[in-house]
């Protein structure tokens, strides 16, 4: 899918700035997170720009974790955010954290203070909701905006020393209250939250908010070009007045749209309530559109980042089809994973004319799409497992696997044809009774005989087993979001299916946690990680063909 594509917007403004010399020719951007939760598919998007960008101008990309928000904040998320962002494929030329400006922003704080541009308003939540107005009609003053400078110091100094409780007072900055951006009417910059910080612990009492933290941060780092998601585009005025009146290096924000997945939700806020109302196994399940449940589900990091690419850049949101993300995963691993067999719902077959006890390895290659993957041997003998849906006791027209009087031939084996089979008491096939051509080895036939189906087996005696685990979409609608109601209704009560009982060829006893499979004609796999020396578990990544979108035509 990777071609000679045109230019993005941001790629044109780019190279316009180093055609202009702009900064020196100098292109700095960054990745800036709250680590409040895992990062999810939306922040892939953000992380391959960034990165992609800097890579693409030899230019430089700061992971900045966006830490004003002690309460939501934790070192797991920190963590867990450079572990995804190492795993896509990229590194940061610096790692730093907005709490490394407080003492910084405390005192542009104190700036715009001693300039007459900041004041400290005693007024709760509620009241300064009350004044901010509307669209069209203007706000109203507090009645602590006319504060003296030597009276705004001195509370704001007090605010820090904690001498306040929460929410007793804010630090406002002194705009316009009849401005037509509501953002602009005397905005909070820092608000009173005793609460410990997972970096600078107690020291501090007083936080930034976001719109004071975010565009000094840049400038502090001197980020040329500062790329957020379209939703703080009405913040870019305040971003460009801060940096104004304060007189710093002057970052410039540009914005694209977030592109959001069908079949899921994007929101920070509802993935939590996914996590801990445990409709999901955490942040990690399969299921969820996070990166680190994408890697444990199987998608591959250069998956991601082809569909990322192929989604591009724009500047109108839309809803992507999981079904491209999908294609994606499929056209890597077509490449790169091991074929093994794998029988997910078993029934014996026996092979009636072939000697008890004799048994013979027939040698496979491991992918056909890879030459240097080599070849491995498969044991065989005269029981064998094979998918109950291989064998159909009144065969449809063109069927062409098991059923009374029909041939098929057996991966990397023999031809066999169906004489009989058993039924139990409540009508369900337990065993199918097949001869063998001896003279029909794959490799060696000169049986002369053409079957038109094959189908895979293990060997019962050497077969391992194993759980697996079939995943399909979290949501039975496209956009959970925009539906009416609790977005959970929509949660697909078939998004997960366990099957206890799998048999798979012995060579996959030795899978490691992470490793990818084809199971021939049934899918993409991986080994989870909670599988044991006793128990192998194995997720299903993707489906060979688009499924979900036969059964949505059907509909």
């Amino acid at each position: 899918m990777s071609e000679e594509r045109s230019l993005n917007f941001l790629e044109e403004i780019i190279e316009n700035d180093i055609a202009e010399g702009k900064n020196g020719g100098r292109i700095h951007t960054r990745f800036p997170p709250e680590p409040n939760g895992y990062l999810h598919i939306g922040h892939a998007s953000s992380i391959c720009l960034n990165f992609g960008l800097a890579q693409k101008y030899n230019g430089k990309c700061n992971l900045r974790f966006d830490d004003t928000n002690p309460v939501t904040e934790d070192t797991e998320y920190v963590e867990s955010i450079k572990n995804d962002i190492k795993w896509l494929g990229f590194q940061w030329d610096n790692e730093l954290y907005a709490s490394d400006y407080f003492e910084q922003l405390y005192q542009f704080a104190v700036t715009l203070i001693k300039k007459g541009l900041a004041y400290v308003d005693d007024s709760t939540a509620e009241e300064i909701a009350a004044t901010k107005g509307s669209t069209v009609e203007p706000g109203k003053n507090s009645p602590y905006r006319d504060r003296t400078v030597e009276e705004n110091l001195q509370l704001f100094e007090e605010m820090r020393a904690g001498k306040y409780q929460d929410g007793e007072k804010t630090l406002r900055a002194k705009i316009d209250m009849a401005h037509p951006n509501l953002l602009l009417r005397d905005p909070i910059m820092y608000r009173i939250k005793h609460a410990h910080h997972h970096r600078t612990g107690d020291k501090w009492c007083i936080y930034p908010m976001y719109d004071f933290a975010h565009g000094q941060s840049d400038s502090i780092e001197h980020i040329t070009h500062s790329i957020c998601t379209l939703e703080f585009i009405h913040h870019r005025p305040l971003y460009d007045w801060f940096i104004e009146k304060l007189e710093i290096f002057p970052s410039h924000q540009y914005e694209f749209a977030r592109r959001n997945l069908s079949y899921t939700v994007m929101s920070k806020r509802k993935l939590l309530q996914l996590v801990n109302e445990n409709h999901v196994a955490g942040w990690d399940d399969p299921r969820m559109p996070t990166v680190s449940g994408m890697r444990r589900r199987g998608y591959t990091a250069k998956a991601i980042r082809e569909f990322c690419d192929t989604i591009g850049v724009a500047k109108r949101e839309n809803v992507v089809d999981l079904s491209l993300l999908e294609f994606c995963v499929r056209e890597d691993l077509n490449k790169t994973a091991n074929r093994v067999m794998a029988v997910l719902d078993p029934v014996k077959l026996v092979i009636t004319n072939y000697p008890e006890g004799q048994e013979e390895y027939f040698e496979t290659d491991n992918n056909p799409e890879d030459e240097s993957a080599g070849k491995r041997s498969v044991p065989f003998s005269r029981e064998l497992w094979i998918e109950r849906e291989d064998f159909m006791e009144e065969p449809a027209k063109k069927f062409f696997r098991l059923g009374p009087g029909l041939m098929v031939r057996l991966k990397s084996a023999y031809i066999v044809k169906c004489d009989g089979f058993k039924k139990d008491e409540a009508g369900n096939i337990t065993e199918v009774h097949c001869s063998y051509l001896p003279e029909s080895k794959s490799g060696n036939d000169t049986s002369g005989l053409t079957v038109k189906g094959t189908i895979h087996w293990v060997s019962v005696k050497h077969a391992k087993t194993a759980e697996v685990r079939l995943y399909d979409r979290l949501f039975k609608v496209d956009d959970p979001s925009s539906e009416e109601g609790d977005f959970k209704s929509y949660i697909n009560p078939d998004s997960m299916q366990v099957l206890p009982g799998v048999y798979i060829e012995p060579e996959l006893a030795k899978a490691k946690d992470g490793e990818h499979y084809q199971f021939m004609r049934k899918g993409y796999f991986c080994v989870d990680k909670d599988s044991t020396a006793d128990k192998l578990v194995f997720n299903r990544t993707v489906t060979l063909k688009d499924t979900w979108a036969k059964e949505a035509k059907k509909a």
